[in-house]
């Protein structure tokens, strides 16, 4: 479902994607609306589900997890209890940060972390060597993080 993003909104969204922390001030001023319209459209977007969270990034090499891997998944049964069940074990392991479902040779992509090649060893038994329903996984290892976010450009449904 499309939502309604007026210029107003999509400039709140894009500071904010920016910087999570920005005060209402600051956000009124590079806005042209007043503090309270701010406050408004906030509680409106996070009340419609468009903001979704507010959160930090870590550096992962800083916090002992310099490792980075792109794992395409393809499963034996593609039953919805399957797909379900595969999709609750990759959300409830905290080293996998993404997952998808995709279209193609594979039925997901996952992006993972880990401190060490037997860290992700150890991953991929939990995840993949365990669960009867993987068919098979091909990993890439990253060699760098060239371009890391979540950010989507907002434009309003006016443009």
């Amino acid at each position: 479902m499309k939502e309604n993003i007026d210029n107003a909104d999509a400039m709140i969204l894009n500071l904010l994607q920016e910087d999570s922390k920005l005060g209402l001030d600051t956000l009124a001023y590079e806005t042209g609306l007043s503090v309270a319209s701010v406050q408004r459209r906030l509680k409106s977007l996070r009340a419609r589900k468009i903001i979704l969270r507010e959160i930090a990034i870590v550096d992962p090499a800083k916090v002992n997890l310099p490792m980075s891997f792109i794992v395409m998944v393809e499963l034996e049964r593609e039953r919805i209890d399957q797909i379900d069940a595969f999709i609750r074990r990759a959300n409830n392991e905290p080293q996998v940060q993404q997952c998808y479902y995709v279209t193609g040779d594979a039925d997901f992509c996952l992006i993972c972390v880990a401190k060490s090649m037997d860290d992700f060893e150890d991953l991929t038994q939990r995840l993949f060597f365990e669960n009867s329903n993987v068919r098979k996984f091909r990993t890439s290892v990253a060699m760098g993080r060239k371009k890391v976010g979540l950010q989507v450009p907002v434009l309003s449904n006016q443009d």
